[in-house]
């Protein structure tokens, strides 16, 4: 459950991935974004693990450079990864602990996650900004229905996605059925 200490951020959203641990590697400082458009939809990005050719769907997002915010780092990959508007990028983060295999190694770590809404229903996105290597892992986009989000097809990161989204916005109306 994730709550606001008196004085700090809200205590992270705990995520886990099945398995035994194999040497962990911390995540380096990251930010990622769930964008929802005029019909409640959230954008997952689908990518392919160039180590061993497995897919998972996650929130547009990325590490935060030397001398950036966190809002910062978040609204750059919005823009990089999908051309949309990154001042659609509300300041209102989320901790969430993310546990995830991706080309061979398992990263654990806490990243924060930031709401987004868009008008309209499905907005256009580019791959325009993004870096070679992005652009040989990304598979496509998908704007998902949010109850579809309870059982996902697939692998969807962080697994707790639909906790995730009550607990940036909690007013919508995921937020009696799914709180976090």
């Amino acid at each position: 459950m994730t709550g606001r200490s008196a004085d700090g951020p809200p205590d992270p959203v705990p995520v886990s991935v099945p398995g035994p641990a194999q040497g962990p590697v911390a995540c380096p400082p990251a930010a990622r974004v769930v964008c929802l458009d005029a019909a409640d939809r959230v954008l997952l990005l689908e990518w392919r693990d160039p180590y061993d050719g497995s897919r998972l769907r996650e929130p547009p997002g990325g590490g935060i450079e030397p001398g950036e915010t966190p809002l910062g780092a978040a609204r750059r990959e919005l823009a990089e990864e999908t051309g949309l508007d990154p001042a659609a990028v509300l300041d209102r983060p989320v901790p969430v602990d993310r546990d995830v295999r991706w080309k061979g190694r398992r990263y654990r770590g806490t990243e924060l996650f930031f709401p987004a809404r868009f008008d309209g229903e499905r907005p256009a996105v580019s791959r325009g900004g993004l870096l070679p290597h992005e652009r040989t892992s990304l598979e496509g986009y998908a704007w998902v229905s949010w109850p579809d989000l309870g059982s996902p097809t697939g692998r969807v990161e962080p697994p707790r996605l639909l906790s995730v989204l009550a607990a940036l916005l909690p007013d919508g109306p995921w937020g009696e059925r799914f709180a976090p």
